[in-house]
């Protein structure tokens, strides 16, 4: 008899990748979001006015792409070998880790695109456990106590036994 409460599995509920640049270069990386997850990226506008540097609530700032399930797990394992599949545990925070790839180049079986340029982009997984869809539903929305939230100690076991990821 299995003893282990299926509420309690962890599970990847999406990766982000995202990548933050104005003008020619949002193109270029929002290009490069887009060769790299197969999926369509689409722009981040600022909310905020930062004068020191020329942000103003509206200018695009950034663009992101959101995955989720066997597409998300699948570029994940591609993009952890970028790092060699090793990160430092510093790099983990409660539901979730993120880690930058400094040039998509590094990635295992991509190659130079020339109207890409060398970029580098930012990388975020989101871990969920069941049950966590009372918090985001519309009607009769409720709160999650403490231990549905995952700890960094659970992200890392997981990865360290579906990914051979290790933490240093």
């Amino acid at each position: 008899m299995n003893s282990e409460n299926p509420m309690r599995q962890i599970r990847i509920e999406k990766v982000l990748l995202s990548s933050g640049a104005t003008g020619d270069d949002l193109q270029k990386a929002k290009k490069l979001l887009e060769f790299i997850s197969g999926s369509k990226a689409h722009l981040v506008a600022s909310r905020k006015r930062i004068p020191e540097f020329d942000v103003r609530p509206g200018l695009e700032v950034g663009t992101r792409v959101t995955l989720r399930g066997e597409k998300a797990v699948d570029l994940l394992r591609k993009l952890l070998g970028a790092v060699d599949n090793e990160l430092p545990k510093k790099y983990v925070a409660d539901n979730h880790f993120s880690f930058g790839i400094k040039e998509y180049i590094d990635i295992p079986g991509v190659e130079y695109k020339r109207e890409i340029g060398i970029r580098g982009f930012n990388v975020t997984i989101v871990f969920t456990r069941k049950g966590t869809r009372v918090k985001v539903k519309k009607i009769k929305r409720g709160s999650l106590p403490k231990k549905q939230f995952i700890p960094q100690e659970e992200i890392i076991k997981f990865m360290e036994e579906s990914f051979k990821t290790k933490f240093k």
